[in-house]
């Protein structure tokens, strides 16, 4: 499956956003890929980011990342730099952007 996202930047931490990006923790890649994704990319244009992501099950993606220590990790070092973020507990699945048109 395929899903999209979007979540923002703070513009005054952009630089650190991209450096952090940079340098994503191979426990966490492994981790992403352990759950199912085979994809997972993020465009920027100003402070807006959009994810899309290719995965077997977005749901299990998130479950199986939640309790990861790594990704708790990341996830409190990204609500640093984000104004607005893909919330794994509130929104969960459910924050997928929806599909409007496709060819």
């Amino acid at each position: 499956m395929r899903v999209a996202l979007h979540t923002q930047v703070r513009a005054d931490r952009i630089k650190d956003y991209e450096a952090a990006h940079r340098r994503v923790p191979a426990e966490l890649t492994a981790a992403i890929r352990a759950a199912g994704a085979t994809s997972w990319t993020i465009w920027r244009s100003g402070t807006h980011l959009f994810h899309v992501i290719e995965c077997e099950d977005y749901a299990r993606l998130l479950a199986e990342l939640s309790e990861l220590p790594a990704n708790i990790a990341w996830q409190a070092r990204m609500s640093d730099l984000l104004e607005v973020v893909h919330d794994y507990s509130a929104q969960g699945a459910d924050a997928s952007l929806p599909v409007v048109w496709e060819l």
